[in-house]
């Protein structure tokens, strides 16, 4: 959140306005946009500011998993560049109980090779999944409802598994880019607030660029190192697509950069390099 983003170098030279959003549609495809500062119609909530490390932290009031609801309090880091979701205790712990006591699918027991502690086995000829919803209240009392919470797995011989997609996390809490899966974040740097509205990435106003084919090979791949499907963790009886054979996550607690989030730095830094040009001349 320092002055040294690329952002602020837009903005301070008088190019947008000092905010961005970023979009993380569910076919993978994104899109960033310098000088956005979202809608009057998009959830909102104020950043916490630490002198020390300024980050984009905000702040929960209350978890909502299904029908079992939880008052609590904890601060979280929106990290675009974090491919899951990681929380400490109590947060984790409540939603992946609360989530594993009401789903009806078998929960699958041979997870050692994957980060993700809830996973659950999918029968052969499942086509449907009905999921108990996963909402976080924010600070200021605008809900957060995670649209896509888990990933699917390719077994042996054809069968399949789902987990939900959360890493149980040892120190900082960080809602990771699964979690933002189907939203335009708005960081505000003017405002001090995260907005968030739906959005399938394609329905940008006032665009300047050319719309995504997200069959074209060229297309940057989604961030997840673990594929995530095209399942609706909010919907009951979202279709099952069946995925190609991802390769797991690291088993650690290291957010871990992906071909997503270099590409976005050769972005920034090409910005970085053209607007320090334009300024130097």
């Amino acid at each position: 959140m320092d002055s040294i983003s690329v952002p602020s170098i837009l903005a301070n030279a008088g190019l947008t306005a000092n905010s961005f959003s970023m979009c993380f549609g569910r076919d993978g495809i994104g899109r960033i946009s310098f000088g956005d500062k979202g809608s009057s119609g998009q959830g909102e909530t104020p950043f916490n500011l630490r002198n020390s490390h300024p980050s984009y932290n905000v702040s929960m009031t209350q978890i909502s998993v299904g029908d079992k609801v939880t008052n609590l309090s904890f601060s979280a880091i929106f990290d675009s560049g974090t491919s899951f979701t990681y929380l400490n205790d109590p947060a984790y712990t409540i939603i992946s109980e609360s989530f594993n006591s009401q789903v009806k699918e078998k929960r699958h027991t041979n997870v050692s090779n994957m980060p993700f502690e809830y996973c659950y086995d999918l029968s052969a000829n499942q086509q449907s999944l009905d999921l108990p919803t996963v909402n976080l209240t924010m600070k200021g009392g605008s809900q957060f409802y995670v649209n896509d919470p888990i990933v699917i797995f390719s077994l042996q011989r054809g069968f399949y598994a789902y987990c939900l997609a959360l890493v149980k996390s040892g120190d900082i809490n960080i809602i990771g880019q699964n979690f933002m899966t189907g939203y335009r974040l708005v960081f505000d740097r003017e405002k001090m607030v995260l907005g968030w509205e739906a959005s399938n990435c394609y329905d940008a106003k006032n665009s300047n660029t050319l719309p995504i084919n997200p069959t074209n090979s060229s297309a940057v791949p989604p961030a997840s190192t673990v594929e995530p499907e095209a399942t609706s963790g909010g919907k009951n009886g979202s279709p099952i697509n069946s995925p190609s054979t991802p390769s797991p996550p690291p088993p650690n607690d290291s957010p871990r950069l992906n071909s997503f989030t270099s590409t976005l730095f050769v972005v920034f830094f090409t910005l970085f390099i053209h607007s320090y040009i334009i300024l130097s001349s």
